[in-house]
């Protein structure tokens, strides 16, 4: 039986957001050795776009993995499928239809490539290298622009017959709510817990309270950052805002937990900065509308990876992943 020196072998990850794609070489515990980052949006083709990736990791990699095993390529995108690896009728990036990019990438680098949605990536990273190591069965919930999830059942994600189960964030928790910008859905816990639904909140609200702090910003700066400003100084329209937007998020929490019965949930992205603000209220409502079989079981974490740096682990995890 040969014997693998581990610590020669690292994945690249490569995280495709709409406006710009990160990538870094990962090794087993968690480090990225290198790093670097590319605009997505100014390539017409995903051809184009692959090879200026290409152009830009290929020094990295002559640079610091000279010694080292390249064991595999990991991709984290928007409408990313793990079972054909195809990225499919992605909203927010500039290639339309089904890309088969992980035959691409393969032809381009020579290593075997895998990927999946981002929040997916963000659960297998956090499962390798963060808060969930050891743990079997969570839930990875991101909170950003907009909501994205992972869920991990028995040590495995769960990718449904066809690859894109999980978009928790589309789940509808208000019947006839809020109308959301892109999809059209009515009610989505996306329209109201993420950044993009914090921001509507509040400037509904500070209409209709003209004493509020958040009256003192122009309407174009309205966001999930000038909301905690105002939180922290005791706004209370600022703090209901949060307390609005926690109760739907542990709403919507409680009919996760109820139909997979995680030992926790966590929670990821930009939003969380809020802290006691919106998670407070997110336990609070998520305990009330639990069955009692379930209540205090489920443990609220928040990640513990680096926000600049979790998507690139997260991709790289796919590398790692049997």
């Amino acid at each position: 039986m040969s014997v693998v020196d581990l610590s020669k072998q690292v994945a690249l990850g490569i995280d495709i957001g709409g406006t710009n794609t990160k990538f870094g070489l990962v090794n087993h515990r968690g480090e990225i050795l290198v790093k670097g980052s590319i605009p997505t949006d100014q390539y017409a083709t995903p051809e184009a776009f692959i090879e200026a990736l290409h152009q830009n990791i290929l020094p990295l990699i002559e640079e610091y993995g000279v010694e080292k095993i390249i064991e595999g390529i990991g991709v984290g995108a928007p409408n990313a499928n793990y079972y054909s690896g195809t990225i499919e009728q992605a909203p927010n990036l500039p290639w339309k239809g089904i890309i088969h990019f992980a035959d691409l990438m393969t032809e381009k680098f020579g290593h075997p490539c895998k990927m999946t949605n981002d929040a997916n990536a963000a659960a297998l990273g956090e499962m390798m290298y963060g808060a969930a190591r050891g743990m079997k069965d969570f839930i990875m919930i991101t909170l950003g622009t907009g909501v994205g999830s992972g869920i991990v059942s028995g040590g495995h994600l769960i990718y449904g017959h066809d690859g894109f189960a999980g978009e928790l964030g589309h789940t509808i928790v208000k019947p006839g709510g809020r109308k959301h910008w892109s999809t059209g859905s009515e009610g989505s816990l996306e329209s109201y817990a993420s950044a993009t639904g914090i921001a509507i909140t509040a400037k509904k609200m500070r209409a209709e309270f003209p004493e509020s702090m958040l009256n003192q910003y122009p309407e174009d700066t309205i966001n999930s950052k000038t909301v905690h400003e105002c939180a922290l100084k005791g706004d209370p329209v600022a703090i209901e805002v949060f307390r609005y937007t926690g109760q739907k998020l542990g709403e919507a929490l409680a009919n996760f937990v109820m139909f997979s019965s995680p030992e926790a949930i966590l929670l990821f992205g930009g939003v969380i900065k809020a802290g006691d603000f919106i998670l407070k209220p997110a336990k609070l409502h998520m305990e009330r509308n639990l069955l009692p079989i379930f209540r205090n079981k489920v443990k609220l974490v928040f990640s513990e990876l680096d926000e600049a740096d979790a998507a690139i682990l997260g991709a790289s995890a796919l590398v790692w992943e049997k």
